[in-house]
């Protein structure tokens, strides 16, 4: 270690007693960390890109410092959504220090990971309350029983009106007008249920008509109409 001219001239103070960093939760424990393997906890991050052309979220749960478990949902950008499945190889089994440059093409990702690095770091994790902390596997029960993340997409213009596209439901197929074309319901294609009747042996057919369901008043509809087409 070296020291300038101007810091060797001077004269030594002695310094008092230090105060140590303020505690921070992590699984149920207040701890003072002062290595990465003092973290743990199980945590969200979202990121952008620069252009913000998409988002990407991340969900980690680590233990003693060491990323156990991943997971990786994009909207918005291609290229991200190739980058998550290179992202979910890269990140289970680095420490928290590793996992902020991953060297992924997606900037988004990064991002997501810097923001969950300063949660864990301050003590801000889902599991900060936790005696021991979450499993892993808590991060996949975030997608549900049919394993598929929660999409909202929805569309409008000032010209023709608002359309629903997919929501908490599902695949949005058909919106309820009522007399004064205002939507009073919608009916939903449930895709992973679809898909996991299908993988039983269900018929195709069978399997999409098990899976729709309808929201809010569609029975009461005057008209109906295809949100992608009408």
């Amino acid at each position: 270690m070296q020291y300038s001219a101007e810091i060797q001239s001077m004269c030594p103070i002695q310094r008092g007693d230090l105060h140590p960093s303020a505690p921070i939760p992590v699984e149920g424990r207040m701890i003072r960390p002062q290595d990465v393997i003092a973290i743990s906890g199980l945590s969200h991050g979202v990121g952008t890109c620069a252009p913000q052309q998409g988002a990407a979220k991340l969900t980690l749960n680590v233990k003693n410092g060491i990323i156990e478990e991943a997971l990786i949902e994009t909207i918005g950008c291609s290229g991200m959504t190739h980058s998550a499945s290179m992202a979910a190889e890269i990140l289970t089994g680095k420490t928290l220090l590793e996992a902020l440059n991953t060297d992924l093409v997606c900037d988004a990702i990064n991002v997501a990971m810097r923001e969950i690095f300063l949660q864990l770091a301050y003590g801000r994790s889902q599991s900060a309350f936790s005696e021991g902390g979450l499993e892993i596997g808590a991060a996949l029960e975030d997608l549900g029983k049919t394993q598929r993340s929660q999409v909202g997409t929805s569309y409008a213009t000032s010209a023709k009106g608002v359309r629903y596209m997919e929501l908490a439901e599902g695949y949005v197929t058909k919106l309820a007008l009522d007399d004064n074309n205002e939507v009073i319901g919608y009916q939903y294609l449930n895709l992973g249920k679809m898909m996991a009747s299908i993988e039983k042996g269900i018929a195709a057919d069978d399997a999409m008509k098990e899976a729709t369901g309808v929201y809010g008043r569609f029975a009461d509809a005057v008209t109906t109409i295809n949100p992608r087409q009408a």
